[in-house]
């Protein structure tokens, strides 16, 4: 009973949020984009990779790593 529970209530999230699909707005665009050197040129890309991700296309996400502050 609760393993038919558990896999009732999963296949219904991923039901809901599948067809979601969550992309920066302009202002998080030029808000991440003040650190860059070349303003135009990043938010013309984000623009673009925000516009491939609403139609459904995939696109690669470039990994930053963290940098810890030694205290």
């Amino acid at each position: 009973m609760k393993l038919t529970l558990n896999l009732t209530l999963f296949l219904l999230t991923m039901v809901v949020s599948a067809d979601k699909s969550l992309s920066l707005t302009d202002y998080q665009i030029r808000k991440t984009c003040q650190k860059e050197k070349n303003k135009l040129t990043c938010v013309k890309t984000l623009k673009e990779k925000r516009f491939i991700l609403q139609k459904g296309n995939h696109i690669e996400i470039p990994v930053i790593p963290y940098k810890r502050k030694s205290y």
